[in-house]
């Protein structure tokens, strides 16, 4: 698939199915030589490994000579910095540097269930995931972000697959037809914020807790 696009939104039943899907993603990486940069919730670093073992992925050979680092979010539990993740996810993407030393080129997934699960502010997310486009544009890298479906209201599913260009379905990448540009997700945002001052919302518009929560792993 040719896409100028770099951003891509998958959604999945549990952390299993996540995995099998993307096995094929990881092992592309592998044989071209590119590096892989996984970004797991605080936590789950092993069973992760365990998962992509499983999925035929040699993770010891491959972390020991760089080609894959699995690590956690660089972010505080019950926060959301949204400066402060760019400028990890502009870091980890640049073309240059001790990360890419001799691979051909970088593949980053990051695990979102964090940003959904402990009450955080949607609109934060969905800033982040808008202006996360200009910096995988700038560098030119590939990153699936990874949402759990059991978290995520209608509402808020369609508000994250108009933050992405791509979407991963059944393992086959399209072109996402409800993507919004991101100075035009940002100017909506925008606005969304001020409706909530003028309301005199004070507290960050959190996600839904599902009535009937599925298994998440």
């Amino acid at each position: 698939m040719i896409t100028p696009h770099f951003h891509i939104c998958a959604f999945f039943d549990s952390r299993e199915e996540a995995c099998q899907v993307l096995a094929p993603f990881y092992r592309e990486a592998e044989q071209n030589n590119e590096r892989s940069l996984h970004l797991i919730e605080p936590g789950g670093l092993d069973e992760h490994r365990a998962r992509l073992g499983g999925a035929g992925i040699d993770v010891v050979a491959c972390e020991h000579r760089g080609q894959l680092a699995v690590r956690p979010w660089p972010q505080a539990p019950g926060a959301f910095d949204v400066e402060l993740l760019l400028a990890a996810m502009a870091q980890a993407t640049a073309g240059h540097g001790s990360e890419l030393d001799g691979f051909s080129g970088l593949r980053v997934m990051t695990q979102m269930g964090w940003a959904v699960r402990h009450g955080l502010d949607r609109l934060d997310l969905l800033e982040y995931e808008a202006r996360l486009n200009g910096v995988l544009d700038a560098n030119r890298r590939l990153a699936i972000c990874v949402y759990d479906l059991a978290p995520l209201d209608g509402a808020t599913m369609m508000d994250l697959l108009r933050t992405h260009p791509l979407t991963m379905i059944g393992g086959v990448l399209r072109e996402n037809p409800f993507f919004t540009p991101p100075a035009e997700m940002l100017r909506e945002l925008s606005a969304r914020r001020a409706t909530r001052r003028r309301r005199g919302w004070s507290a960050p518009v959190a996600l839904p807790v599902p009535a009937r929560p599925r298994r998440a792993e």
